[in-house]
């Protein structure tokens, strides 16, 4: 593999590490990948990394990136080279760096979402301008007659509310 390439994937996803989260796209059937078995046929592996997770065993050097994740609840050290890696994808700045050349071949033989041919029938919306404004303004409060609610009757204390019942129970 071309060392330009490989010294851009590291430093790009160093870049993204320094971010936050970030998932990397690899093809986890490449010689020198270490996953799981479940997961060893997998041509289009999305594996999440990030420096907060535990144990903080995350190491990104000049063969590949290793670290311990977790498959279904149980710890696994992965190891993915370089060449087994085709995407990065940053979860915080929402940036994608693909790198086409080390994709899986049925990856790239899946074809394109296609748009149709001639565009759907869309019901015509209406121009702003076509609808009146609405202008908001302050009102000022009404003077009424009658005493505010939270203002006692003059003809004495109010009764208070019966006590409720509590609502814990003992178990045993």
């Amino acid at each position: 593999m071309d060392d330009k390439k490989v010294l851009d994937k590291k430093e790009r996803l160093l870049a993204a590490l320094d971010q936050g989260m970030v998932m990397i796209h690899l093809d986890a059937r490449r010689p020198g990948v270490l996953v799981p078995a479940s997961v060893k046929t997998e041509a289009h592996l999305r594996l999440n990394l990030s420096y907060r997770f535990d144990p903080p065993d995350l190491t990104v050097g000049e063969w590949g990136v290793r670290s311990t994740l977790s498959f279904s609840g149980s710890r696994f050290t992965i190891a993915v080279p370089w060449s087994a890696l085709f995407a990065i994808a940053s979860h915080v700045t929402k940036e994608f760096w693909m790198y086409p050349e080390d994709m899986p071949p049925e990856l790239l033989q899946q074809p394109a979402a296609s748009r149709p041919a001639q565009p759907l029938p869309v019901a015509p919306v209406p121009v702003a301008a076509e609808r009146p404004r609405t202008f908001l303004r302050e009102v000022q409060g009404e003077r009424r007659d009658e005493p505010p609610a939270d203002v006692p009757p003059a003809d004495g204390p109010p009764e208070e509310p019966p006590p409720r019942r509590g609502h814990l129970r003992l178990v045993k």
